[in-house]
């Protein structure tokens, strides 16, 4: 697949850029990017939600009256269900909602949401951005340059770079990702993928790793 490189200004370079078609032209497995976004959201709850049982709750553990001999219903103390007050039964205990995923069907799962992007045209690539400080302005410029200033946009930077994360984490619908860290759920949640030149040339150069 092959895309042109743009400026900041939103003009073509000259340059371009093929993406393998190992990575960006395969056909999508629906269930796999399924199973990897259902994965990554479930890693997101926390699961600390919890009731208290009658073993939990105040109150007397004296039984109320005889078990026999009343003419009433049979009952233990004041901690019981079906007492206002008392514990509750069957309710919620801490856990884990996380389940294990194999690599390789994470792997099928990236590759999968990549080509769609790739499928659907929706794949940008821009010249590397050197900042000496960090400039809001200067990258919201860049995306209005490239008309997708109002999509959700994921970039993918090859490393860490201190300015360029600082001038984009303010920008609503900006999401930004390590080419090492990006996972499928993020991929699928963009409406373009934003790579700069060099995380582009890191598919090309390492693609076997890169889905790692």
């Amino acid at each position: 697949m092959q895309v042109d490189v743009f400026n900041i200004s939103g003009k073509k370079t000259g340059r371009s850029v093929e993406l393998p078609d190992e990575i960006f032209g395969t056909e999508p497995n629906d269930h796999v990017i399924y199973l990897a976004v259902k994965q990554y959201l479930a890693a997101q709850r926390q699961g600390t939600h919890k009731v208290k049982t009658r073993s939990e709750v105040q109150g007397s553990s004296k039984k109320l009256h005889r078990q026999k001999g009343t003419g009433g219903s049979r009952k233990g103390n004041l901690r019981a269900p079906i007492f206002k007050g008392g514990g509750t039964i069957f309710g919620p205990k801490p856990h884990g909602y996380d389940f294990k995923l194999n690599r390789k069907v994470k792997d099928l799962a990236k590759i999968s949401a990549l080509s769609y992007k790739a499928k659907e045209n929706a794949i940008v690539i821009i010249e590397d951005i050197n900042l000496d400080t960090p400039k809001t302005k200067t990258f919201v410029g860049a995306l209005k340059a490239l008309n997708i200033a109002n999509k959700k946009s994921l970039v993918i930077l090859p490393e860490y770079n201190d300015n360029l994360y600082l001038s984009l984490r303010n920008v609503p619908a900006v999401n930004a990702a390590l080419i090492a860290d990006m996972n499928t759920y993020d991929i699928v949640n963009a409406n373009v993928l934003v790579l700069t030149e060099s995380a582009a040339k890191i598919f090309i150069d390492d693609e076997a790793e890169v889905v790692a």
